[in-house]
């Protein structure tokens, strides 16, 4: 056997448990805090909160007592109807030339296979370009499979290339005439667990069952594929849409000193992924939006009234969430600046922003208040997120994104591991310490912070 010195064998623990808060037999790491409190009570008295189930109408109902509770003013339910998705019973296995079970889940939008199963060959393609170059019709009766693996990034900037395969992936599929399609799930991670997230699919296109493995699946069908033998699965995936589904959002708000000024806009979304309890996407986005919104006015009203967002149907959502339901509601009433947490709950390191050219004092300050956090101010457009992309788009407004270290959210994203044992109470604490400080500056600037132009190709 091979020898290791306690020090080199405590290192090696500590390496491959980045996220835990707990170890094997330990005592959890308890945090503490407004954020802390939101997050392990989201998870804990609701759990999974997928848009249009019961458990989405029950968190929206916590939430709005929370909120009341935390000395929020306005606080309300808006509900809409919306496209959403119900998972039903999954599996699938390789039933040549060798038989092996799959870790498997069902993407949203994904249309059911037959009762029984799909039981058809599967066709390797090593990235997307690879399918998207596959001759039409022929992918016949097939299953594709789409490897393309995804690499980390700091900024999460990944997700947005290597989640194609799972976005556009079986859209493309299905032009090529393929049966069903299955995919590398869209995650760093090494576990035997796959990712679920939505696909898209354009209204020529009929949908077909799309479904994600895990990594380590992924690898031994790519493994597979290299021996040159023909493969064959066996795919159940009984997810359906769940069209004219019930959702809502909830808002609340800080008043300001001075409610003629244009408001501060601060969201989260408040649904979830089915497989996990949605600690880090995005319960921590709220727990940190609600807690800074507080912080900022520990010491007396800011100038501007603040509005938290607890989005629903964001997961689903895409045009149909509560993004473009808050726009609809409110995109008559003044916004000057949108800010949006939703990604995970690792620390601020990144700077971004969108202010009017006139706005550079304003800007010198936010920098300056982050400064001694060791947070920096990077180059590049601010976008907010889903949440706030529609009332951005429609006013121009002013965004300011404070960017987490993405470089192991990936690992966790929508998969059974988002929980609660994943979230590091100082780092959340220190992303609500880093938005308590843009907060402090923006929501009392007393000058105006004009709109921002629209970035090309917007809407």
């Amino acid at each position: 056997m091979l020898r290791t010195s306690p020090l080199a064998a405590l290192l090696a623990a500590a390496a491959i448990a980045p996220f835990s808060s707990t170890t094997a037999g330990a005592t959890p790491t308890e945090g503490s805090g407004v954020a802390w409190d939101i997050v392990e009570g989201l998870t804990t008295e609701i759990g999974p909160r997928m848009a249009g189930t019961e458990a989405e109408a029950r968190a929206r109902v916590w939430a709005e007592a929370r909120l009341k509770a935390l000395g929020f003013s306005n606080v309300k339910i808006e509900p809409f109807r919306t496209l959403a998705w119900q998972r039903g019973p999954e599996n699938a296995q390789l039933t040549a030339p060798y038989q092996q079970p799959l870790a498997i889940t069902a993407l949203g939008f994904s249309v059911p296979t037959p009762a029984g199963g799909l039981k058809a060959d599967m066709v390797y393609f090593p990235t997307l370009a690879a399918l998207e170059a596959a001759p039409d019709g022929s992918l016949k009766g097939k299953v594709a499979f789409v490897d393309h693996a995804m690499r980390r990034t700091q900024d999460g900037s990944g997700y947005g290339p290597y989640g194609n395969v799972r976005r556009m992936g079986p859209s493309i599929a299905s032009a090529k005439g393929a049966a069903a399609i299955v995919i590398r799930s869209a995650g760093t991670d090494s576990h035997r667990m796959p990712h679920t997230g939505s696909t898209v699919w354009p209204k020529d296109v009929k949908p077909i069952p799309a479904g994600a493995v895990s990594n380590p699946d992924a690898d031994l069908i790519a493994r597979i594929a290299g021996r040159g033998k023909t493969m064959s699965i066996d795919l159940t995936l009984m997810g359906k849409p769940f069209p004219d589904a019930p959702s809502g959002n909830v808002v609340a708000e800080l008043p300001g000193r001075d409610p003629s000024l244009p408001m501060i806009l601060l969201a989260c979304h408040l649904d979830s992924w089915d497989l996990g309890t949605g600690a880090i996407d995005d319960a921590s986005g709220c727990g940190i939006v609600t807690a800074a919104a507080l912080a900022a006015q520990k010491d007396g009203k800011t100038l501007r009234t603040i509005r938290v967002l607890w989005s629903g149907n964001e997961e689903m959502g895409m045009r149909n969430g509560g993004g473009d339901h808050y726009a609809f509601l409110h995109g008559g009433e003044k916004h000057a600046i949108a800010m949006e947490s939703d990604f995970g709950a690792d620390r601020v390191w990144q700077l971004k922003m969108s202010l009017n050219e006139d706005n550079a004092a304003l800007g010198e300050k936010i920098k300056a208040a982050l400064w001694p956090m060791g947070v920096v101010s990077y180059s590049g457009r601010a976008h907010g997120g889903a949440d706030v992309g529609k009332i951005i788009r429609e006013q121009n407004l002013a965004v300011i994104d404070l960017g987490q270290d993405g470089m192991h959210y990936f690992d966790l994203h929508h998969t059974p591991d988002d929980t609660m044992d994943k979230v590091d109470p100082v780092a959340l604490q220190q992303n609500v310490d880093a938005w308590t400080a843009v907060l402090k500056v923006i929501a009392n600037e007393p000058g105006d912070i004009g709109k921002v132009a629209a970035e090309e190709g917007g809407e």
